[in-house]
């Protein structure tokens, strides 16, 4: 037999872990949408920013794009796990450019994790797949 994500028992969800992982989602979304279309319209700061890491000048607008592609999905609920997906290899990149460059990762490693924390605590499912495992769970 064939056993799929909604045929497991999911949690529930309490209305606290609900919205604390909403608010989450929502800051994280807020921030990509804001750092998407500042790349879009060749916004100064995200220009300047961006050729200091080596990128050229007419790839930001691309990369732009792709950010705002990547979190509208992530920000839509049916898409969201496709779109952290997403965002986690897009965040991965800018990990490597901002290690190349010799500046700290710490902030696209934090957004990757926010994203997971935000869809971890609204999504049961997701839940499901990333269960924790307990001490009696590993003494089995």
């Amino acid at each position: 037999m064939e056993e799929t994500l909604s045929a497991v028992s999911q949690p529930s969800t309490s209305k606290a872990t609900l919205w604390t992982g909403r608010i989450i989602s929502g800051l994280c979304i807020l921030f990509l949408l804001f750092d998407a279309i500042c790349k879009i319209i060749k916004e100064q700061h995200a220009i300047s920013a961006s050729v200091a890491l080596g990128i050229p000048i007419n790839a930001i607008p691309g990369i732009g794009i792709t950010l705002l592609l990547c979190t509208l999905v992530y920000a839509i609920p049916r898409t969201a796990i496709w779109g952290a997906v997403l965002l986690t290899g897009y965040l991965g990149g800018a990990m490597a450019i901002m290690m190349r460059a010799g500046q700290p990762v710490y902030f696209a490693l934090t957004f990757g994790l926010l994203v997971w924390l935000g869809l971890y605590l609204t999504n049961a499912a997701v839940r499901t797949m990333l269960k924790l495992t307990t001490r009696s769970t590993l003494q089995r």
